[in-house]
């Protein structure tokens, strides 16, 4: 449509568009922010207690959150059912697996914490079995289940008795990476179609999951007797990068390459991870480790594999 100015006026000048980052490299932003979220949380529990750590994560990543709704003037979505709902993933896909991360690298380091969230598409396969009776596997699912899982075996060394390993801490890690399946599936079961916005449904969330720390933290761990520097830092880098900012990067992926390229970036997080708790905070790195987490990603890759992709 065009439009009709005065004579001896100026036409005002058009609107620039509005420039926007290359999604590759917010892709590789983004696999940095999560990748680097497992030495962060080993830095926090140097000087926090797990259950502190996970608080002040949610703090900080809700606080990016409700910042973002402020300026584009989103609302909190309105119903006690949505609410409840909203509960349940919030200790699902936050309270919980944050939870579990921060106390399992108490005792096992942080490559390894990182290789095991790499199998959370393997325990969502394995559960949509049972609970969502639409997603039927193919043979190349049902390939990729079974090797992902002796992907983790070799990983573990599991010939070996698991020598050298912290059982207890490894399986509180297995558990954070089985707790997010879990969460989504109960997302995609009850709140589908809520027409509340992915910004708004997500800030709730993280309010609700805040909330629940904020009800055990100080049951179990009190309050820090004095302030640790560095692990606040790090606690803070956790939550407003790693939880608020990477949440706003992901949904921007999604909606612009779709959910099948942005969830590609679960397979470079454990590369990244180990990376940086080798090099930064000099881990230890047996050859299991990254054998068994190429066998680990390769299985989770199949998983994905839908039926006429």
């Amino acid at each position: 449509m065009s439009t009709v100015t005065a004579p001896g006026t100026r036409s005002p000048a058009p609107a620039r568009p509005r420039t926007r980052l290359d999604w590759r490299l917010r892709f590789g932003g983004l696999s940095l922010i999560w990748g680097f979220s497992f030495l962060l949380i080993k830095i926090g529990t140097e000087g926090y207690a797990p259950f502190q750590v996970t608080l002040g994560r949610l703090l900080f990543g809700t606080a990016v959150l409700a910042a973002a709704m402020a300026v584009k003037r989103e609302r909190l979505p309105r119903g006690g059912r949505v609410w409840g709902h909203l509960a349940v993933a919030a200790f699902f896909l936050n309270a919980l697996p944050f939870s579990l991360f921060a106390y399992s690298e108490l005792t096992i380091p942080s490559t390894l914490a990182g290789i095991c969230n790499a199998t959370s598409p393997l325990w969502g396969m394995a559960l949509s079995l049972v609970a969502l009776s639409e997603d039927r596997p193919t043979r190349v699912r049902f390939a990729g289940l079974g090797l992902g899982f002796l992907g983790v075996l070799t990983v573990l060394g599991a010939w070996q008795g698991f020598h050298g390993l912290d059982a207890t801490g490894t399986a509180l890690a297995l558990l954070a990476s089985l707790s997010y399946p879990i969460g989504w599936i109960y997302v995609r079961r009850t709140l589908a179609g809520t027409g509340n916005s992915h910004l708004s449904m997500t800030g709730a969330q993280l309010l609700l999951a805040t909330v629940q720390l904020a009800v055990v933290t100080p049951l179990f761990s009190g309050f820090p007797a004095h302030v640790s520097w560095v692990p606040l830092l790090a606690v803070a880098a956790l939550g407003a990068l790693g939880t608020g900012l990477a949440v706003l990067v992901q949904y921007g992926l999604v909606a612009e390459v779709g959910p099948t390229t942005a969830q590609m970036v679960t397979y470079f997080i454990p590369v990244i991870a180990t990376a940086a708790g080798v090099a930064i905070l000099g881990e230890s790195l047996r050859w299991t480790t990254p054998v068994g987490a190429v066998i680990v990603l390769a299985g989770a890759a199949l998983t994905q594999v839908r039926r006429g992709a």
